[in-house]
């Protein structure tokens, strides 16, 4: 039987808690999860300013919390264990996002508690583990401290996690987690649209993953080589992600896969492409149940979406995966 999620936040909605409580102090097991993401469009754009496509999936990482009596934190996941006091200094590079989420939350926390992070997906396959469990910590806190459980609250608080441990970042995968959906998102200045429609996708996962700070790296030397092209290229995936939204919202959905198809080539310019990649694109564009295909995520690595459902064997491993509208919740 699915799991039956409670939301923090609709889209159309400031605000929905679960009910006030006069006693600040939880004293029952909850859990908090977030779902992974999928970039769509402008992967490297919107770290320059301009704007990108993201959308939430259906496998999700969950935070189950059993609050304590005392102030002692323990941490159960498949990557290990972690165990400390509250009021001591919270430092494991193994758990760093989360961590830091509750360092910087610590005035809001009255007593200690046991955390087993689960994950539907792993976090090698690109789907933004590390937004997710931010998001879900955040919204943890936010809950355990009686806090007002707002979406936008949740997701500066958690981008400020974020930055705090990577030193930079879009937010793009963090605002999917926390708001589900497919979301027209820029990160300077900050631009979250909800977009209403959804679509079902094919994702082929290449069997690699090259770590996003290299890739980028990589792609910065080559812009600081070619700068003037690189500004065309990106104002290219600017205009196609505004394109795409207005697509999305008109459920023109062949308009949206040919956006796909043409920002598959741009990524291919800046670099990014690899021939494995390139081949699992053209294998899915040519599909007649696939309405276009590109990159998702930095690239070198990573997944390739398919607009559609394939009817044809890919011969590649998929993913099962679905947008979602569900974002960051409670239950």
């Amino acid at each position: 039987m699915p799991m039956q999620y409670r939301p923090i936040l609709s889209i159309d909605m400031v605000t929905s808690c679960s009910g006030s409580r006069e006693n600040r102090t939880v004293r029952e097991s909850f859990r908090a999860s977030a779902p992974g993401k999928l970039m769509l469009l402008g992967e490297h754009a919107v770290l320059h300013g301009n704007r990108c496509i993201v959308c939430a999936v259906n496998q999700r990482l969950h935070i189950i919390v059993h609050p304590r009596h005392d102030a002692k934190i323990n941490i159960e996941s498949e990557l290990g264990h972690y165990q400390a006091d509250l009021q001591n200094p919270l430092v494991d590079t193994t758990f760093r996002f989360v961590l830091t989420a509750i360092d910087q939350h610590k005035e809001l926390l009255s007593q200690g508690f046991d955390l087993k992070i689960e994950s539907d997906f792993s976090a090698t396959v690109g789907l933004g583990s590390s937004a997710a469990v931010t998001a879900a910590m955040t919204a943890a806190i936010f809950y355990m401290a009686d806090q007002n459980l707002e979406a936008i609250k949740i997701y500066d608080h958690s981008l400020t996690t974020v930055r705090t441990v990577q030193g930079s970042g879009s937010g793009a995968d963090l605002a999917a987690s926390v708001f589900g959906g497919i979301l027209l998102y820029r990160a300077f200045p900050n631009e979250i649209i909800p977009l209403k429609n959804i679509h079902p996708i094919t994702v082929v996962y290449s069997g690699s993953k090259t770590p996003t700070t290299d890739v980028i790296q990589m792609v910065e030397k080559l812009r600081n080589r070619f700068p003037q092209q690189f500004s065309f290229i990106y104002s290219a995936m600017d205009v196609s992600a505004e394109q795409a939204a207005q697509a999305v919202k008109e459920t023109d959905w062949p308009t949206f896969g040919q956006l796909l198809n043409l920002n598959q080539g741009l990524m291919d310019a800046i670099g990014v492409s690899t021939k494995k990649l390139s081949d699992i694109a053209y294998v899915l564009r040519h599909d007649s149940g696939i309405l276009g295909a590109k990159i998702s995520g930095s690239g070198l690595g990573d997944c390739v979406i398919g607009l559609g459902k394939h009817e044809n064997p890919i011969g590649y491993p998929l993913l099962p995966l679905e947008m979602s509208k569900q974002g960051v919740t409670i239950d």
